[in-house]
């Protein structure tokens, strides 16, 4: 049996041989170590190389671990020029053969970048990869959702708002011991909603560096990945969890930016790289900047605090790692915090 799908090597690759066009010889499945939300796994077979993303077993909270909006909103964007792994098969959760919805798509021969500093890079190319995610964000967020079969993605009304609530609810039913900090936060936040402005897009709700495949051998984006959390919503909601990294510390495993000399690496700074956005996009530079990082930073706590609950409660895809991010926690509050003028 395949560790984490249940299922037989033989049954998997006659399910695939049946469901994915110019499938045969299943040779190899591996699991892929990184990633704590959809465990993941690359397939070997004679026809090629693919990759399968399933949702976690066990008991999941409601609206968690949607493989298949990525599936939806990847096939989507397939008719675009955002960069994207063409999927090829949704098995859902009354059809599938492991009990629960997965699906497969391309495999990308590329790079993922893990840490945002980018040490083994010359200083312009590290430019060049900072200005290739800010082109990639700034291409999402132009794609028309309605034009490409998108229209209906998510729900109307004040975007922050909804999702206030939502992960409010999701943190609460997650944490066993409400953190004080996190519900000043919380009221900050509800308090200080702007008024709904119009503004919508396809947004990915992870952007970072770590969520897209480079091109082996260029500072060019060949995939955006992990959609999980994709819906329709307001742009500056991608723009500001991306510029979260300027702010998170690069040690303690937080992979952020802060406390490094960022001129000297020849990285953009977060006026800069919010400004190359903006002109990319032909837009205004955003109004109520406090208040999106304070979300972005409220929205990351109250992931990461499922992400520990699923762990303790043996369903993480990583576990060791998962528990880890604990300790991150009340960094993201306290960050938020001072965001705000709260601290």
């Amino acid at each position: 049996m395949i560790d984490g799908l249940g299922i037989s090597e033989h049954a998997l690759g006659a399910y695939l041989g049946e469901n994915v066009a110019g499938f045969y010889g299943l040779q190899r499945i591996e699991k892929f170590a990184a990633g704590q939300s959809n465990p993941t796994y690359q397939i070997t077979a004679k026809s090629g190389d693919y990759v399968l993303r399933a949702k976690p077993p066990g008991k999941l909270l409601k609206s968690a671990h949607l493989v298949e909006r990525e599936y939806c909103v990847m096939a989507a964007l397939a008719q675009t020029d955002v960069p994207v792994p063409q999927v090829f098969h949704l098995s859902r959760d009354e059809t599938s053969p492991i009990g629960r919805a997965f699906f497969v798509m391309e495999y990308l021969d590329g790079r993922v970048l893990w840490d945002p500093a980018l040490p083994k890079f010359p200083a312009k190319e590290r430019a060049a990869v900072y200005d290739a995610m800010n082109a990639a964000l700034a291409a999402l967020h132009g794609v028309d959702p309605t034009a490409i079969g998108l229209g209906d993605f998510g729900k109307p009304g004040n975007y922050f708002a909804r999702q206030t609530d939502r992960w409010t609810q999701q943190y609460r039913a997650s944490v066993t011991t409400l953190r004080p900090d996190m519900e000043r936060l919380i009221k900050w936040l509800v308090d200080n909603m702007p008024s709904d402005d119009g503004q919508i897009a396809l947004v990915h709700g992870d952007f970072r560096l770590d969520n897209m495949m480079f091109a082996p051998d260029q500072p060019k984006v060949i995939g955006l990945l992990d959609w999980e959390l994709a819906t329709l919503g307001h742009p500056m909601a991608d723009l500001a969890y991306q510029c979260m990294q300027w702010r998170l510390p690069h040690d303690a495993g937080m992979r952020g930016l802060g406390g490094l000399d960022r001129r000297a690496l020849g990285l953009p700074d977060e006026g800069e790289y919010v400004a190359a956005y903006c002109a990319r996009r032909g837009i205004e530079r955003p109004q109520n900047w406090p208040f999106y990082l304070g979300f972005a930073f409220f929205r990351l706590a109250a992931i990461l605090e499922g992400v520990v609950s699923r762990a303790k409660a043996g369903n993480a895809s990583n576990p060791k790692a998962a528990l880890a991010y604990e300790g991150a926690i009340p960094v993201l509050v306290a960050l938020a915090l001072d965001v705000i003028g709260e601290d």
